[in-house]
């Protein structure tokens, strides 16, 4: 799981460099290309990224706190989106947008949740 993780952590930084740099593919670019899909984008990746490395730190650590563990990855997730977020205001392919932030935020917190969730019913 922690390999799988850390590809996905890299396939995300690949993208906000991408991004930054407006060099997305169209066929990427594609997929998000309806009314508020960027949203919904942000939801999902950062979502998944927040389950595999919270999942992928849980197994790594099995005698730590479950708890403490979800929400320093989530905390730290959640300052890397932020600062990712409002960097986009020195990018000119990029634009800072609250709603995304939001919705990235959003997706940390199902994505953490849902690994405590199943965790925690085992």
């Amino acid at each position: 799981m922690k390999y799988f993780a850390a590809l996905f952590a890299l396939f995300m930084i690949g993208i906000v460099i991408l991004a930054d740099l407006n060099a997305i593919p169209p066929s990427i670019r594609a997929l998000y290309d309806f009314q508020n899909g960027d949203k919904i984008g942000h939801f999902i990746l950062y979502g998944l990224l927040n389950f595999f490395l919270t999942l992928a730190f849980l197994r790594a650590l099995p005698n730590r706190d479950a708890k403490r563990i979800a929400l320093s990855v989530g905390l730290i997730l959640a300052l890397a989106v932020g600062a990712e977020e409002l960097s986009q205001r020195y990018f000119s392919a990029r634009t800072f947008d609250l709603m995304d932030l939001a919705a990235s935020y959003l997706g940390l917190l199902l994505g953490g949740w849902s690994v405590f969730l199943m965790k925690s019913n085992r």
